[in-house]
């Protein structure tokens, strides 16, 4: 049973760092069952449609969308099966929960991760960047 489970949420200022984790259970990330991707949902708002972030099986190829190119890093680590997002020179429009999600193993390319390639999701961690 896949299983993902996100920590290192928070409050920081603008132009500050947050580094979120998403731990997976239930599937290797070494193999090519799943990519990992990370969504977030704004307050008040729908969660969106696309990802802000992926990484492909293997961690071979990585994904980030416009708004985050630059500031977001995704990487994961094999002995530990836990994807990372290092998120970089905050703004106040990244609030949100971010929620990792297990991918079909293809959903990083092209156009990048869409809800429907999730698979699974995780419960989500709160992310507030505010003066």
């Amino acid at each position: 049973q896949v299983q993902l489970v996100e920590s290192g949420g928070g409050a920081v200022q603008p132009g500050e760092s947050l580094l979120i984790t998403c731990a997976a259970s239930g599937f290797t990330l070494d193999l090519d069952y799943y990519a990992i991707g990370w969504f977030r949902q704004a307050p008040g708002k729908e969660r969106e449609t696309d990802g802000v972030s992926c990484i492909s099986t293997r961690g071979v190829f990585t994904y980030y969308a416009d708004s985050v190119k630059g500031r977001f890093t995704i990487s994961s680590d094999s002995a530990k099966n836990t994807v990372y997002l290092q998120m970089n020179n905050l703004k106040p429009e990244d609030t949100a929960v971010y929620y990792c999600a297990a991918l079909y193993p293809m959903a990083c390319y092209g156009p990048g991760p869409r809800i429907p390639d999730v698979v699974s999701w995780g419960q989500g961690t709160q992310v507030t960047v505010s003066s």
